[in-house]
C-alpha cells in the first residue's frame, strides 16, 4: 500500500502542477464529504426507525430511555475508545484555521459520524450538520497533508470539506459555499473559488444522484408571496432576532453549567435526566426534529403534538368543536418546545452526546415563523399570512441570527424547501434578524468562545493578522537586567555595552520592580561625582504598563497604543520578570504576515 502511494506521489510530481492537484483533491473531498453525509443520514434514520417504530399517538415511555442510552453509548465511545474531544465541530475548524495549521485529526474522518449517528438516532436533541462539517474538513485536511501541501492550500481543502459536508447533507451547493465564507470566514480568492465550487457541486450532485432530486422538505400547497405582507415579514425578522439571541445566550449558559459539573458520570446523569423528561413531555425535541418541520409544511399542525401526552387533548378539543382550546394548547405546546430546545441541545452535548446547533436553529426558526403567522391569523390580522411560508422565513431568519450568516440562511432555506419564489421575504427577514442580534451579540454561536480567547480569524485583515501572531514569539530575553542596589557607576558601564536603551529592574529572586531608560539617566550619566552616591532605586520608574502571558496580541497592541511605549515588560501572575516586548519587533513581523495573508 505504501509503495502504491509513493508511486502516486511520484507520478503527481511529474505530471501535475499544484493547482491541478488541488482541483483533483477538491473533487475527491466533495465525493468523500457527500458519502459521509449520506451514510450519517442513513444511520440516523435507521436508528430512529428501529427505536420508534412501535410508538403511538400519546404517551411513549421509551422516550425516557432511548435518549439516555444514546448519550451514554456515544459518551463512552468518545471517552474510552477515541479518548479525544470531538464536540463543537465547527468551533474546532475555526480554531484550526486561526492557528494557521488547518490540520484536523485523522480519526475525525469517521469518529463524528459514529458518535453523532448514535446520539441523534437515539433521540439526542442536536443536529448532524456540525459533525458532518468536521468529517468533511478532516477528509480535505488529511488529503492535503498526505501530499505535503502548504498551510494555505490545506486551509482551502479544509474549507472544501466543510462545503462538501453542508452541500451533501442538505443537497444545497450554494449554502455549502456560503457556509465557508460567512461561518468559517474564508475569503473567496482566485486560488480558492474553484476548489470550493468543485467540492460543493460534486457533493450536491452525488447527494441528488443517490437521495433523489427533490428538496429535503416538500409543500402540499404553495402560496405566492404578497407584497402587502412585507411589514409582517419585517416584524417577523425582529421576533426571530430575539429568538436567535435567546437560543445563543441560553445555550452558552447551559453549556457553562455543565462545565461546572465535575465528572463525566455526573454530567451524564444530569443531562440524561433532563433530556429524557423533556423529550417525553415534548417529543418534537427528539432528534433533529425534521419530522415536525414537515408537519408544518404539510399543514398538519396538530400532528406536531403526536406521540405526546398533549396529542389527544388537542384532537379531542378539535373534534368537540372547541377550536379555541385546541389553539391555546397547540400554542403553549410550541412555546414550551421553543423555550426548551436550547437546554435540550446543551444537555445532549453536556451529557456526553455529539452533535451541533445547526439543526436546532433551523427547528427553532421554523417553529417561530409558524407560530408568528398562526397566532396573527387566529386573532385576525389585516391580511392572511400563510403559515408554511412564514415558517420558511423564520427558519432563514433564526439561522441568520444564530450563525451570523444571513446569505447562508437565505439560500439554505430556499434550497431545503425549493421555495426560491420567497427569495425577497427571506432576504428581508434574515437581514432584520441578523441586524437585531448584532446589537446585543457581536459573535455567532460558533465564534464567541474563540473571540473571547482572541483566537478568531475574521475578514478584517488587521484583526486577522493580529490573531495569527502569538505573544510568546515576541518575547526578547536579551535586555540587560539590573538590580535596585546597583550604583550609577555600574549602570553606566552596562549602558555602554547594551544593545537596548531600556533596562528592567529586578530583585535577586527575579521579581520585577521597575525600569530604567536611557532618557532617565542621560543628564547624570556623565557626572562621576554621582556614580557612588546614586543607586538604581533612586533612578528607576514604574513601567507605563505590564503585559501578562494570558493576553492576546490585540490586547498587547492596545497597551502599546494607549501608552505610546516602545518597550513593555512581560510579567507573570507572581510578579516574576519573563522578558520584554518591543513594538518595533511586532511591527516588523506584522508587516511580513500581512503581506503573506493578503496575497492572491
Amino acid at each position: 500500500m505504501n509503495e502504491l502511494l509513493e508511486r502516486i506521489k511520484h507520478w503527481r510530481q511529474e505530471h501535475l502542477s499544484e493547482q491541478q492537484l488541488v482541483l483533483i483533491l477538491a473533487f475527491l473531498t466533495g465525493l468523500g464529504g457527500a458519502a459521509a453525509a449520506l451514510i450519517l443520514k442513513w444511520l440516523i434514520h435507521t436508528f430512529q426507525h428501529l427505536l420508534t417504530i412501535s410508538f403511538i399517538d400519546g404517551a411513549n415511555y421509551l422516550y425516557l430511555v432511548w435518549p439516555v442510552v444514546g448519550i451514554l453509548i456515544a459518551g463512552c465511545y468518545v471517552r474510552y475508545i477515541l479518548k479525544d474531544d470531538i464536540g463543537h465541530g465547527v468551533t474546532k475548524i475555526l480554531y484550526a484555521i486561526s492557528q494557521r495549521k488547518s490540520i484536523i485529526k485523522l480519526h475525525n474522518v469517521y469518529s463524528s459520524v459514529v458518535a453523532s449517528s448514535i446520539t441523534i438516532g437515539f433521540g439526542g436533541s442536536v443536529g448532524a450538520e456540525a459533525p458532518i462539517v468536521l468529517t468533511g474538513s478532516a477528509i480535505g485536511s488529511n488529503l492535503g497533508k498526505h501530499f505535503r501541501l502548504d498551510q494555505h492550500t490545506l486551509m482551502i481543502l479544509l474549507g472544501c470539506g466543510a462545503t462538501a459536508g453542508i452541500a451533501g447533507i442538505f443537497k444545497a451547493p450554494i449554502a455549502g459555499l456560503l457556509f465557508t465564507v460567512e461561518v468559517l470566514m474564508l475569503d473567496l480568492t482566485a486560488s480558492s473559488i474553484m476548489p470550493l465550487l468543485i467540492a460543493s457541486v460534486t457533493a450536491a450532485s452525488l447527494a441528488y444522484a443517490i437521495d433523489g432530486p427533490t428538496a429535503m422538505f416538500s409543500f402540499n400547497d404553495v402560496m405566492d408571496f404578497n407584497v402587502e405582507r412585507i411589514p409582517f415579514v419585517i416584524l417577523l425578522g425582529i421576533v426571530c432576532g430575539f429568538a436567535s439571541l435567546y437560543f445563543t445566550r441560553t445555550t452558552f449558559w447551559a453549556e457553562d453549567l455543565f462545565k461546572r459539573i465535575h465528572g463525566p458520570w455526573k454530567k451524564w446523569v444530569f443531562g440524561g435526566i433532563f433530556l429524557s423528561i423533556a423529550i417525553f413531555l415534548l417529543p418534537p425535541l427528539y432528534g433533529e426534529g425534521y419530522s415536525s418541520i414537515q408537519h408544518i409544511y404539510d399543514g398538519h399542525y396538530t400532528e406536531i403534538t403526536g406521540n405526546s401526552i398533549f396529542y389527544h387533548l388537542v384532537n379531542y378539543t378539535q373534534q368537540g368543536g372547541m377550536e379555541g382550546t385546541s389553539f391555546a394548547v397547540l400554542c403553549v405546546f410550541i412555546l414550551l418546545v421553543m423555550a426548551t430546545k436550547s437546554f435540550a441541545t446543551a444537555a445532549t452535548n453536556g451529557g456526553g452526546g455529539c452533535g451541533g446547533t445547526f439543526a436546532p436553529s433551523l427547528f427553532l426558526g421554523n417553529f417561530a415563523g409558524f407560530l408568528f403567522a398562526y397566532m396573527l391569523n387566529h386573532f385576525g390580522c389585516f391580511t392572511f399570512l400563510p403559515e408554511p411560508n412564514f415558517a420558511v422565513m423564520g427558519m432563514a431568519a433564526v439561522m441568520s441570527g444564530v450563525m451570523h450568516a444571513p446569505l447562508m440562511g437565505v439560500f439554505l432555506s430556499a434550497e431545503l424547501t425549493g421555495r426560491f419564489d420567497l427569495f425577497l421575504p427571506l432576504l428581508i427577514a434574515s437581514c432584520i434578524s441578523y441586524g437585531t442580534i448584532r446589537i446585543f451579540e457581536p459573535y455567532s454561536i460558533y465564534t464567541r468562545r474563540l473571540a473571547q480567547k482572541g483566537e478568531l480569524i475574521t475578514h478584517h485583515k488587521d484583526k486577522a493578522v493580529l490573531t495569527l501572531l502569538k505573544l510568546e514569539d515576541f518575547v526578547e530575553h536579551d535586555y540587560q537586567v539590573i538590580y535596585p542596589d546597583m550604583h550609577l557607576g555600574e549602570l553606566v558601564k552596562i549602558v555602554a555595552e547594551a544593545r537596548h536603551n531600556t533596562f528592567p529592574v529586578c530583585d535577586q529572586d527575579g521579581h520585577f520592580e521597575g525600569i530604567v531608560t536611557l532618557d532617565d539617566i542621560r543628564n547624570i550619566m556623565f557626572q562621576p561625582r554621582l556614580y557612588q552616591r546614586m543607586t538604581v532605586t533612586d533612578i528607576m520608574i514604574g513601567p507605563l504598563a505590564k503585559i501578562n502571558p494570558n493576553m492576546n496580541m490585540a490586547e498587547v497592541m492596545n497597551l502599546f497604543d494607549n501608552t505610546n511605549a516602545w518597550s513593555l515588560p512581560l510579567i507573570d501572575q507572581t510578579g516574576q520578570y519573563i522578558g520584554m516586548l518591543s513594538k518595533q519587533h511586532i511591527f516588523n513581523t506584522y508587516r511580513s504576515v500581512l503581506k503573506t495573508f493578503s496575497e492572491d
